[in-house]
């Protein structure tokens, strides 16, 4: 039986990674902060079948701790401070977790676990203000943000051990992936959340930053696929994985309302755009420019073709069924409001 570790595992990413690798017959245990209040969070559900250790990525005795404890074969660092708005806010506790957090949990695996295989979560954020469309792994880094800055920190050092100590790191370059258990703090679950409680006449309209922001979405079930193929390889490496698809934040919300046989009618342009309800005329739709980033980055669009040939992998889960499942998530949450 392999033995796997995953830091952030009561997450999104994590706790689908759980999922996958329970079904794949691995002992797993994850990292959690403690806190005053015990909360599960999206692991409520496997808590029973996993084994988890307290320990804090800024703390690096703990890591240390926690993997003499796991004896993994198998890290996946998904912990992170992952809203990238409050990257500035909090720069500096940022860059202690996403990036000398790496450093941390690296070096507790050299000391311990040198054998053991190592994920870092990477993001399409490293890009930042794109120099290519389409982004793929050659292309070059200009993060636009604290956590984009930190992130490409991580990625980095990821492959700086790997290439000083031999040791097997990978680092997977995820452009934006979603789904039901993402938080209420981003832009996709704020939109289907806000849909469905508008629907229910819970809530008027919602506020929005740059519609025109465009992205590459996914379904986080499909990507942490990816991770566990990664480290499965003969040869490390680092991977792009995305949909090869772009739509903008006002296709998303087009798609969401839709889903609840709304359809969204869009009229002006930049901070006066609104979206409207077609069939009453309502405003169901604001831009709130507090809602726009210092540095924006305007367009996101992966090529994973190395990931297609290399490790085989494809997305199973499309951007329609991706909207509608978060919807059907929000709207049930909503009724019982």
């Amino acid at each position: 039986m392999k033995k796997a570790l995953i830091t952030g595992i009561t997450g999104q990413d994590g706790s689908y990674l759980a999922e996958l690798l329970l079904e794949k017959g691995y002992e797993v245990c994850g990292i959690w902060r403690r806190k005053a209040n015990v909360d599960y969070g999206n692991i409520a559900h496997l808590k029973d079948r996993l084994h988890l250790i307290y320990a804090d990525m800024t703390d690096p005795a703990s890591l240390i701790m926690a993997v003499q404890k796991a004896q993994p074969d198998e890290v996946y660092n998904l912990a992170a401070q992952s809203f990238v708005a409050t990257s500035w806010d909090t720069p500096i506790s940022t860059g202690d977790i996403n990036a000398i957090g790496v450093t941390n949990i690296l070096e507790a695996i050299r000391m311990v676990k040198p054998d053991a295989r190592f994920y870092q979560a990477s993001t399409s954020e490293m890009f930042g203000m794109v120099q290519e469309t389409p982004q793929r792994e050659t292309t070059p880094f200009s993060p636009r943000s604290p956590y984009g800055v930190a992130k490409l920190y991580g990625h980095w050092i990821t492959r700086n051990y790997r290439e000083s100590y031999g040791m097997f790191t990978c680092s997977g370059i995820l452009f934006n992936h979603e789904s039901e258990r993402r938080g209420l703090e981003f832009v996709t679950r704020k939109i289907t959340h806000s849909a469905a409680r508008i629907k229910l006449g819970l809530q008027d309209r919602m506020e929005l930053g740059n519609l025109s922001a465009q992205r590459d979405w996914g379904h986080s079930q499909d990507y942490v696929r990816a991770m566990w193929l990664m480290l499965q390889q003969e040869e490390p490496g680092d991977y792009v994985v995305a949909t090869g698809e772009t739509r903008t934040v006002r296709d998303f919300v087009t798609a969401s309302f839709g889903c609840l046989g709304i359809e969204v009618e869009w009229q002006g342009e930049g901070v006066d755009e609104v979206g409207i309800d077609k069939a009453t005329g309502k405003t169901l739709v604001k831009v709130d420019p507090a809602f726009f980033r210092p540095a924006e980055v305007d367009v996101l669009l992966g090529d994973s073709s190395k990931a297609h040939k290399i490790l085989g992998w494809e997305r199973q889960i499309s951007f329609e069924q991706l909207v509608e499942r978060m919807v059907k998530n929000d709207l049930a949450l909503a009724e019982k409001e």
